[in-house]
């Protein structure tokens, strides 16, 4: 694989800053960023009141664990702009969620904002590997999704070459990185699996195409998976990390150099992680729940958000500013089957060890009496007897006991059987 490495002078002066200028920097943003929401946002003019807080009584980093959270039903109650802090005619553009479990959440953006945006994702391509003058390929859904948009601007700000593919049409995004020839690919990991497996169907070896690296998010992803991208075409996998209620994507950001967490770009973001049944602040390394903070959002600065995903943080490494470990699952799709929390992390490990299989996966939960079950139903790579099929599932079975701990049932079927997903891949199926 190409060395992507940045040059000495390639980094901004705050991703090499102390951490006393950082955390300096970050004190001053975050008090102007309170002050925005409390006096701008009746939301948290309520809830600063309610907790008996004001921006003023914040002079260190830690006196943000007195501020209340902000929770993803609190912007469904704000729906749809009752979260701006600025006038609706400041902003200049809207994203929002899909809204398929409610009321879609809906983000705002100054033209400031914006180019706040473009900024963390240039310095997220470039940390990633991409470099000015390279083509990047964009295969992350446009619209009202923030990864497509956030990648385009990213990539321009950087001075990449942009081809605004969009999610779908499977083989034409390989005819485009056949003709065009891409060094960058950004699209969701599960997308890129079914991307590759298109490039072999038309006889294409992916490990002889033109990309460099793969700027991989918008779902959890193994270890494992990321051998499987890199060994299948000779690429570097990276994982950016972000998500719209903070800004979109770019919010951290994995470095080609170290490949060892994401970097969280703490200039614009600040985490904490929380004990997901207390809230209580953990100290950096252990386990929890992610909430950030914005410090330069204008439109929709948002306060301790809970983003329910699971992480820990860690120091910088490649960067000064601290690392958040790979995204492990979120608080909402634990699966608990009697008693054992489960998440399809751990699932796609085990089937990635099983040469047979392929990364293709969903769980499927059923309750066909009093107690809930649990099937995962994977793809094998090539077609296999019944009973060759029964081994492997009964293999992996007695695996997925020995390591979760849980009783699971494994249904391996024939290639092409699991839905293909052209953005995020639906891993948990609930027939309950």
């Amino acid at each position: 694989m190409a060395d992507l490495a940045p040059r000495p002078g390639d980094l901004e002066p705050i991703e090499t800053a102390s951490r006393d200028e950082l955390a300096a920097l970050q004190l001053s943003r975050l008090r102007s960023s309170l002050s925005r929401a409390y006096e701008h946002v009746p939301h948290y003019r309520r809830a600063f009141d309610e907790a008996g807080v004001h921006p003023g009584d914040v002079r260190s980093l830690e006196d943000l664990a007195r501020f209340p959270f902000t929770s993803k039903a609190d912007l469904r109650d704000n729906y749809p702009f009752g979260m701006f802090a600025v006038p609706r005619s400041e902003v200049v553009r809207v994203h929002a969620s899909s809204g398929t479990t409610g009321r879609p959440t809906v983000v705002g953006y100054t033209r400031n904002d914006i180019d706040t945006w473009a900024d963390v994702m240039a310095r997220s391509i470039r940390a990633a590997g991409g470099r000015p003058g390279m083509v990047c390929h964009v295969a992350y859904g446009y619209g009202l999704f923030t990864g497509g948009l956030g990648a385009h601007y990213g990539a321009e700000r950087l001075g990449c070459t942009v081809v605004p593919v969009s999610g779908g049409m499977t083989e034409r995004q390989v005819t485009l990185i056949r003709d065009f020839e891409p060094e960058v690919i950004m699209v969701t990991p599960s997308y890129m699996l079914a991307i590759l497996d298109e490039m072999e169907r038309q006889g294409l070896d992916p490990a002889a195409s033109s990309l460099k690296v793969g700027i991989f998010g918008a779902e959890p992803w193994t270890a494992d998976m990321r051998r499987e991208i890199e060994e299948r075409a000779g690429m570097h996998a990276v994982d950016i990390y972000g998500l719209s209620e903070v800004i979109g994507p770019g919010v951290a950001q994995e470095c080609v150099e170290t490949k060892d967490g994401l970097h969280v770009w703490e200039d614009h973001f600040f985490p904490e992680v929380v004990d997901p049944e207390t809230g209580a602040v953990l100290p950096d390394g252990e386990l929890g729940e992610l909430v950030f903070t914005s410090l330069t959002k204008e439109a929709m600065p948002v306060v301790r958000y809970r983003t329910r995903d699971l992480t820990r943080l860690l120091p910088g490494t490649a960067r000064t500013m601290r690392r958040m470990e790979k995204i492990t699952g979120r608080s909402d799709d634990m699966m608990i089957i009697r008693g054992v929390n489960l998440f399809p992390t751990q699932f796609e490990e085990l089937i990635l060890a099983e040469a047979e299989l392929s990364p293709h996966f969903q769980c499927v939960l059923t309750r066909p009496s009093r107690l809930d079950e649990l099937t995962i139903r994977v793809e094998s790579r090539s077609s296999l007897s019944d009973s060759e099929a029964l081994v492997i599932a009964e293999r992996i079975a007695e695996r997925a006991k020995a390591t979760t701990g849980a009783s699971v049932r494994f249904e391996v079927l024939a290639p092409g059987s699991v839905a293909r997903s052209t953005g995020k891949m639906k891993r948990i199926v609930d027939e309950r």
